[in-house]
């Protein structure tokens, strides 16, 4: 699904400029290669070459003068097999293989929790999806309030500029030592004229889910990664999936993410940016095992009501031939699920109800362009390897995605 990146105006060719600057922050000391046993793959042997030439297609054509440095990619397909393998490096200096347990940042990913938070709220007559924003104190005066609801903000059809692409930060440097509160964020974005009249379009803007972030602290009383820990880290025990709130640093395991230089060469960008300014639009991390029990969750309904889940899935177009969207949920050809995009990782993970299927893969760049970016270039290809039917974001115009309205 093509997502804005995480990123002021320009955000990635400015972090791809200044990545240089920063080194990484962690302590950790490189790892060695693992040798770890892996269950073979089920899949036929001209179906797993299939599936590697696919991957290893698109790391060559999205990266620069080599390949996107490495990618992680699961696929769980009931009566057709098994494929879960890591490809390329998660270290570059010290070149170092990457490893099925690597942690990732997952971006836009992180929207799925806050969603399925909200919605257990809203199971809960905490709140209802057509409250207007105005009923909430978030701090921030929000114009036009009265007229926007949650579940336009849900939809991302408020209409409120991305606070990432807002003028105001055109000239900010951004180091993991640049804090912004969310307040902060919003607030920026909202001085800017609204795009369009809430509810007539569709514009992938973060500063929406920074507001439900808010909203879910002004209903519960609680920070938003301790409602998303009790409520389903823990019960789902997700246990290499983080909220980071203060510390820029990877948790072990992890891979390192990249971005492209000038010159088309690798640089390390890892640690760029403070977790307060993605926060909950984008700040989680997770690894392949976490994220295969955590899309399916999510987009079967085994996280909330029937009703809710319901009003999750009612996707609407969003104007590409190739995505509709629900509440927090990327809708294409049968597949559910989001794709998210930081500096130095682009993360897809995916479910087919039909065929309860589920494809992931995690990149360590954020090469979105050309559309869809790489992970869903990636996911693309497997679903039309394995599932031609349901190609995701198809490159045909004249194949329409089929949202789920039941």
């Amino acid at each position: 699904m093509p997502t804005r990146p995480h990123a002021l105006a320009g955000f990635l060719a400015l972090f791809i400029a200044v990545a240089g600057l920063f080194a990484l922050r962690s302590n950790a000391q490189p790892r060695e290669p693992q040798a770890k046993p892996r269950p073979a793959a089920s899949f036929s042997a001209a179906t797993q070459a299939s599936i590697s030439a696919a991957v290893n297609k698109e790391l060559a054509a999205f990266g620069g003068n080599t390949p996107v440095p490495g990618a992680v990619v699961g696929i769980w397909a009931p009566g057709k097999g098994t494929f879960v393998q890591p490809f390329g490096s998660s270290n570059l200096d010290p070149k170092t293989r990457l490893t099925l347990d690597d942690k990732f940042r997952i971006g836009s990913n992180t929207k799925t929790f806050v969603i399925t938070v909200l919605l257990q709220l809203v199971d809960e007559k905490k709140l209802s999806l057509d409250d207007p924003v105005s009923k909430f104190d978030l701090g921030a005066k929000i114009p036009n309030g009265e007229n926007i609801t949650v579940r336009e903000l849900c939809q991302m059809r408020s209409g409120l500029l991305d606070a990432y692409n807002a003028p105001q930060y055109d000239k900010v440097t951004f180091t993991p030592q640049t804090t912004f509160t969310p307040q902060q964020m919003i607030g920026t974005a909202v001085s800017n004229p609204p795009l369009f009249p809430p509810g007539t379009k569709w514009n992938y803007s973060n500063t929406n889910y920074l507001m439900l972030g808010l909203i879910i602290e002004a209903v519960t009383h609680h920070p938003i990664q301790d409602e998303i820990s009790t409520r389903l880290l823990v019960p789902l025990r997700l246990k290499n999936t983080t909220f980071p709130t203060t510390n820029p640093d990877m948790p072990l395991p992890f891979t390192h993410g990249y971005a492209l230089d000038p010159q088309k060469n690798w640089t390390d960008v890892t640690v760029n940016l403070s977790p307060s300014i993605t926060w909950a639009a984008g700040v989680m991390i997770s690894d392949l095992a976490d994220m295969k029990t955590w899309v399916k969750a999510y987009v079967t309904g085994a996280t909330n009501s029937a009703a809710t889940q319901k009003e999750r899935l009612a996707c609407l177009p969003t104007g590409g031939y190739e995505l509709s969207f629900g509440l927090g949920i990327g809708c294409s050809n049968g597949w559910y699920g989001y794709t998210g995009g930081i500096p130095g990782y682009n993360t897809a993970a995916y479910y087919f109800p039909a065929q309860d299927a589920t494809i992931i893969a995690f990149v360590t760049s954020q090469q979105e362009k050309p559309n869809p970016g790489v992970a869903n270039a990636i996911f693309r290809d497997l679903t039309q390897i394995l599932y031609p039917d349901n190609i995701a974001f198809p490159t045909d115009p004249n194949t329409k995605p089929t949202p789920i309205t039941k």
